[in-house]
């Protein structure tokens, strides 16, 4: 087993034994040094976000002080869900590593796989409103978009 996978396995394993949330653990990984290892902590934090990928981000994030993310590689228990998906991409990590699908996390109810449907469906009771106000906001953070480090 790889050895960065093992760690996002014993990841897993600790927060089943805790009982903080679902059976996922993550590493991120640099220069093939682990900067940061996290485990699902949603029901410890009573947080829907707070699943492994998520954690393991904001803390390798803390850890470099930096949201950019590239040139780091990302271990996971098993295949992100699409609401770590987004922010694995937002972080900027392109190399992505993990064991178990959603054919297995399905087998506990997780669902992971009907989300797309899941989407689709809930769109349908989003409303875009005041949509002529938000350009000011665009022009407000254009002008200050300079003193921002992207």
């Amino acid at each position: 087993m790889d050895r960065f996978m093992k760690v996002a396995y014993e990841e897993a394993l600790s927060n089943i034994q805790k009982k903080e949330g679902g059976p996922f653990g993550a590493v991120i990984v640099k220069d093939h040094k682990i900067i940061a290892r996290a485990h699902n902590e949603v029901l410890l934090r009573n947080d829907p976000t707070a699943h492994a990928e998520v954690m393991a981000i904001r803390k390798a994030c803390k850890k470099l002080r930096t949201f950019n993310l590239e040139g780091c590689e990302l271990y996971a228990s098993s295949k992100p869900c699409p609401m770590c998906k987004g922010a694995v991409q937002w972080s900027g990590i392109r190399e992505l590593y993990f064991s178990g699908d959603y054919d297995d996390t399905d087998q506990l109810n997780f669902g992971d796989s009907a989300f797309d449907e899941d989407f689709m469906r809930i769109e349908q009771t989003w409303h875009q409103i005041d949509q002529d106000s938000f350009p000011e906001i665009i022009r407000a953070f254009s002008d200050l978009k300079d003193d921002v480090h992207y």
